[in-house]
């Protein structure tokens, strides 16, 4: 084990460490604003209600070149990427009608 591996091993350690930090940390905070912990917990929830939304409204069609190795992609796999795809193109729509709504309020005030 060379210097190398030591160091990959310990980005990925440090990137372990930085993602339960930036979950915890913000978690304990809200712990002196109740209201705030509820604001954060409706976000998800309605990530979490247009991922179903949009799993159910994706196909699970497979091509037969991709059922087999390496990729050994299953009807259920297929869905979930489908609706992750569809949650990601309703995402972009929102995020950049938001922006330009936002520009034009600006502009106008």
């Amino acid at each position: 084990m060379d210097a190398y591996d030591i160091m990959l091993y310990a980005s990925y350690l440090l990137a372990v460490v930085g993602t339960i930090l930036s979950i915890v940390m913000p978690l304990l905070k809200s712990l002196d604003d109740p209201k705030g912990l509820l604001k954060s917990g409706l976000g998800v929830l309605g990530l979490a209600v247009l991922f179903f939304v949009c799993y159910f409204l994706s196909g699970n069609e497979v091509l037969p070149k991709f059922e087999g190795a390496p990729f050994n992609l299953t009807p259920g796999m297929s869905q979930v990427i489908g609706g992750m795809l569809v949650m990601t193109y309703i995402l972009t729509v929102v995020a950049i009608v938001s922006i330009v709504v936002t520009e034009l309020t600006k502009a106008v005030k």
